[in-house]
């Protein structure tokens, strides 16, 4: 095997060939299960993290270069911001929940950051943010402490679910699209599977509703079968 061979291999990239699925977002219920732990636990960092990642549906690598004046005005944590995307360098607006401010603010009390400094500020001298693989594992934790599958779940999980959340309740792609900063409506429609969730709803309504017809004939006809209570005599 000669070196242009082996450079080719290296170069070659680890998902070519195989199918990823998109990972999952959370529901209500799961949000609140991770929040209500971070919250008992008292882990401020953490809880402010989790709440950041929900509102702000960033990608992770603009999730861990937010600063503290990307959120505040002065020292009070906005109601709403924008962020230049690194991958599309477009503006992207969100907005920030009662509940995201008033975890922000406590995590910027307890640790002693200024305008300038990153919000989450690595452990490790190595960075001065948070990393994104460090983000990954924070993520991964969340996931396991309530019990659910990890490798269905990961740092995309925090972009879609309240873009997924939004989606569901409205039906307004447009809407969805100008949250994620997507440029085109067909990203959306693919990042969010769309086509496929709502295949698969449809798809368990019928069988539903087939089931449920079903289940009525077959009362009727056990009740009115040779023998039983009521139905045609012996």
């Amino acid at each position: 095997m000669d070196q242009s061979t082996n450079v080719a291999l290296r170069k070659t990239p680890w998902n070519k060939g195989k199918l990823v699925g998109q990972k999952a977002p959370l529901k209500l219920k799961d949000i609140w299960a991770i929040r209500v732990r971070l919250q008992i636990g008292q882990r401020t960092r953490e809880l402010a993290l989790f709440n950041l990642a929900i509102d702000s549906k960033l990608r992770s690598y603009d999730l861990v270069k937010l600063r503290m004046r990307d959120v505040c005005h002065g020292s009070v944590v906005a109601s709403r911001t924008i962020v230049m995307q690194q991958k599309t360098q477009r503006p992207v607006q969100f907005e920030l929940t009662e509940q995201t401010r008033d975890s922000l603010a406590a995590w910027i009390r307890s640790s002693g950051i200024h305008s300038e400094d990153y919000l989450f500020q690595s452990r490790l001298h190595a960075s001065p943010h948070l990393s994104t693989r460090q983000y990954a594992r924070i993520v991964r934790s969340w996931i396991r402490e309530i019990g659910l599958d990890v490798s269905a779940y990961g740092t995309h999980t925090m972009r879609r679910t309240k873009a997924s959340l939004i989606y569901r309740r409205t039906k307004n792609l447009r809407v969805v699209q100008l949250l994620l900063g997507h440029t085109k409506l067909e990203s959306t429609v693919r990042y969010l599977g769309i086509e496929v969730d709502d295949a698969l709803e449809i798809s368990e309504q019928t069988e539903v509703w087939r089931f449920d017809r079903f289940g009525r004939l077959a009362a009727h006809l056990f009740a009115n079968r040779p023998g039983a209570a009521g139905g045609h005599p012996t």
